[in-house]
């Protein structure tokens, strides 16, 4: 299990970014502002799942409470393809210590904003 690196965007001008190759299990810890690029370098399609390890079930007006437990899983990933996931949008699903599974041997890039 890896800690996924964050690339802090703060100051003006280029920098370099920081890559993890995700394995079975990979974790990093959320703050508002990050930006999660996922690159499929792999051989197959892939469906990242993100899971905060204190997420509760969430009220949501006009619906009830939502089951967060599953975590976010993104839409499929294929051969060569990016997805970007500013992780504001999912925050609820990312509370605590967040793992990311179902990604074996895909890139990814943390950035702060």
């Amino acid at each position: 299990m890896a800690e996924i690196t964050i690339t802090p965007l703060s100051g003006s001008g280029s920098r370099a970014a920081t890559v993890t190759t995700l394995g079975a299990s990979d974790t990093f810890s959320y703050q508002d502002g990050l930006i999660l690029v996922i690159n499929n370098v792999t051989a197959g399609a892939i469906t990242p799942n993100l899971l905060g390890d204190a997420v509760t079930d969430v009220p949501v007006a006009g619906v009830g409470s939502v089951d967060t437990s599953g975590g976010y899983t993104t839409a499929s990933i294929g051969v060569g393809e990016s997805a970007v996931i500013p992780l504001d949008t999912v925050s609820k699903y990312l509370t605590g210590a967040v793992t990311v599974t179902a990604g074996d041997g895909a890139e990814v890039y943390l950035l702060a904003k």
